[in-house]
């Protein structure tokens, strides 16, 4: 298969969508401005010029998904596995690295063509008019407790509080299960924030997607442990578009995705951040 480089520039948006968020130093220090340079046209399979550039945004503090690394670049699986299909398929794009309610804003405004930052593939989305490639990779959410916590089980959260992400899988299990087992929620806008609400002790626990807490806690550091039998059955994250008219971006992504799956890219990828 003929291959194909592509333009891939990460970039914050800096016009049209304002950044919504706790404004953490956190969510500040990782929307960082990187790219890696090509050609400046790519070739379709059929030998034409395409100039297009799609712009795809995603969330800025998502490790290993989406992060800013110790040489204050933008990495992570998700970032990775879009390089490796726009290659595969020979197109152009810009990523954009908004935090996850600008980066779901800016695809539903039609500012940003679509969204890449470990979204979970569930049935309120679609209905709500997203529209998803196939599942590019299966994770569960888990309950997360502070160093040295008490807390075993759900039962053990009674009366207590949980920090969840605004608008993630991880809230839909808090919520399915505080009242049955008798706890509060409190919202939060970023990932770092959540955990720190955690840390403080403010919240006895918050939900977070199950690979990102493991290796937010290994390495960086954090004070924090998953308990075990406090987590959801797994869901596949999706890539995701919001108008059908850029049905051509997703169809190039679920192609993209099946060859370097076939090809071992994928697993190549993966195994760099999860083993």
């Amino acid at each position: 298969m003929k291959k194909f480089l592509a333009l891939v520039l990460c970039t914050i948006l800096t016009g049209g969508v304002l950044l919504t968020g706790c404004g953490s130093p956190e969510k500040k220090d990782t929307a960082k401005e990187t790219s890696v340079k090509a050609d400046e046209t790519t070739k379709t399979s059929d030998g034409s010029a395409n100039d297009k550039i799609w712009i795809i945004a995603t969330d800025t503090v998502f490790k290993p998904f989406e992060y800013t690394n110790e040489k204050n670049e933008f990495v992570g699986i998700d970032v990775d596995l879009l390089a490796a299909i726009a290659e595969d398929q020979g197109f152009k794009y810009e990523l954009q690295s908004l935090g996850w309610d600008a980066a779901v804003a800016a695809v539903q405004s039609g500012q940003a063509d679509g969204l890449i930052a470990g979204a979970t593939i569930k049935q309120e989305r679609i209905d709500s008019g997203w529209i998803f490639s196939e599942g590019y990779y299966n994770a569960s959410q888990t309950f997360v407790v502070g160093e040295g916590s008490d807390i075993k089980s759900f039962e053990d959260l009674k009366g207590k509080n949980v920090a969840v992400k605004n608008g993630t899988a991880g809230a839909d299990f808090a919520n399915s299960l505080k009242e049955k087992y008798g706890f509060t929620v409190t919202v939060f806008d970023d990932s770092p924030t959540m955990y720190q609400d955690v840390i403080l002790g403010n919240s006895a626990a918050c939900v977070e997607d199950s690979p990102i807490m493991k290796a937010s806690i290994k390495e960086g550091g954090l004070k924090l442990m998953i308990p075990e039998g406090m987590e959801s059955e797994g869901a596949p994250y999706g890539f995701a578009i919001m108008n059908k008219d850029k049905q051509e971006l997703l169809d190039k992504f679920n192609a993209g995705l099946a060859n370097i799956k076939a090809n071992g890219k994928y697993d190549e990828i993966i195994n760099k951040y999860l083993k």
